[in-house]
């Protein structure tokens, strides 16, 4: 499965999102679900799904679907 196949699939699991919900275009805050409480459970997700460890700047910087792409890219996540 593609990296932003894999990523999507987690956002709609940690988030709990519906299917109506534009996910590669997706940016902090701009759900409800996407608080700081479902910020660290989707970084949660994602180091568990993809077997890495952000830093904490990187956790502070994740700002919509496209940044956490190229985040794991950056850690060596195959696309």
């Amino acid at each position: 499965m593609a990296l932003n196949d894999r990523l999507r699939d987690v956002f709609v699991e940690a988030l709990a999102l519906s299917d109506d919900v534009d996910v590669e275009n997706l940016k902090y805050r701009d759900i409800e679900e996407w608080d700081s409480v479902g910020h660290m459970a989707l970084i949660a997700a994602i180091e568990d799904e993809f077997d890495v460890q952000f830093e904490t700047d990187q956790v502070i910087d994740m700002s919509s679907f496209k940044v956490a792409v190229d985040m794991l890219k950056g850690l060596g996540v195959e696309a």
